[in-house]
């Protein structure tokens, strides 16, 4: 039976700050196939690069194992890990040409010149560097800089490729260029990678898979479609994308729906999400009790009010023509302000400020989640 590349089982890390116990990384447990990107998704401080530096063997599990192609790896030395590691600063050589710095790993681990010199140049048309090898890193750009860092790992052929908020000191344009030219050579390698992040859209589009971090917990671990479309907390369904969450009282709770009190006006009707970490049951969803309704901006239609059942009378605060889309700020009638993306077309109607209008939500679009 073929072992996974990476496994982490119950690995936790504890710090002691001015006195206090600092529970940094709690219980984690993750399994990471071979040739998948997965990337560490979440606010600062929650916990995504202190993972990745236990992985690294920067630092080592207060518990918890780590096994990397079947060993366990959990209290091994950085060198004998066979991983490579992208730094946010690059942390090229600066006395040193692009060669040198793409050569320095082999010829410390002792390889033949010969070897090195074919090596070099083959990482280096790979990352679209070819014939660069004697620039220094002050005469290149930062995107240059980065493809160069990326070739110093390639070309130690790692179990393992780790990289920390590698793109955060590029420019936006240069930033969406550098993600998909390193997914598209993630692939193409076929090597594992684990990706640190906190640009939800860099781990949407770059991810096959991807571990939403809190509080030194893991919240959710799924595909890009599964984190968006499917939240298993509110926290997720907030950090991913735009969300709104709206919170209902509930009036009837069935297994697979629940329909909530409107303010203002009627009832809805939407899924009802059981997140994997509660106890699955009716237990969780109560009539009577609040729930938390999620609905994406993009799934709202603003229309002139009306009395129809399942619409939420609202009012407008602001509404901003942005040529694709009109972007809506609106308030419900509980005071819960709501962001709402409607597609322009033309001859439709733009409400202004403080325009009374209903609005209808998409509820195959639209979930609840426990509060």
């Amino acid at each position: 039976m073929k072992s996974s590349a990476l496994e982490l089982k119950q690995v936790s890390k504890t710090f002691t700050k001015d006195g206090q116990t600092v529970n940094a990384v709690q219980s984690v447990d993750l399994t990471v196939e071979q040739g998948e990107l997965v990337t560490f998704l979440g606010p600062s401080g929650c916990g995504k690069t202190t993972t990745l530096r236990m992985v690294a063997g920067f630092e080592l599990p207060t518990a918890g194992e780590i096994t990397i192609q079947g060993k366990d790896m959990t209290n091994m030395p950085v060198n004998k890990r066979g991983i490579g590691f992208v730094f946010q600063n690059y942390a090229l050589f600066p006395h040193m040409s692009v060669y040198g710095n793409v050569a320095y790993g082999l010829k410390a681990r002792g390889e033949r010149t010969r070897d090195i010199g074919e090596k070099v140049r083959s990482a280096l048309k790979l990352v679209g560097l070819a014939n660069t090898e004697n620039r220094y890193p002050n005469q290149l750009s930062g995107g240059e800089q980065q493809r160069v860092a990326l070739a110093r790992v390639i070309v130690m052929e790692p179990n393992l490729l780790l990289m920390d908020e590698p793109l955060s000191n590029l420019d936006a344009k240069l930033r969406l260029h550098m993600r998909t030219e390193i997914r598209a050579l993630q692939k193409k390698l076929g090597i594992t990678c684990l990706y640190v992040t906190h640009d939800q859209s860099e781990a949407l589009t770059m991810a096959d898979r991807i571990v939403v971090m809190n509080k030194g917990r893991v919240e959710q671990v799924g595909t890009p479609f599964e984190i968006y479309s499917n939240p298993q907390s509110v926290f997720v369904a907030d950090f991913i994308g735009q969300a709104n969450i709206v919170e209902l009282q509930i009036v009837l709770a069935e297994q697979e729906t629940l329909t909530a009190q409107i303010p203002g006006g009627g009832t809805f009707k939407a899924r009802a999400l059981r997140p994997d970490h509660h106890v699955q049951g009716s237990e969780l969803y109560r009539t009577g009790q609040s729930a938390a309704l999620v609905i994406r901006p993009e799934n709202i239609l603003v229309q002139d009010p009306s009395s129809e059942d399942g619409t939420f009378p609202a009012h407008v605060r602001s509404s901003i023509y942005v040529g694709s889309h009109v972007e809506y700020e609106l308030v419900l009638a509980n005071g819960t302000a709501i962001k709402a993306m409607v597609p322009f077309s033309r001859g439709m109607h733009i409400y202004e400020q403080q325009e009374q209008v209903s609005l209808l939500f998409d509820a195959t679009a639209t979930a609840f989640l426990p509060l």
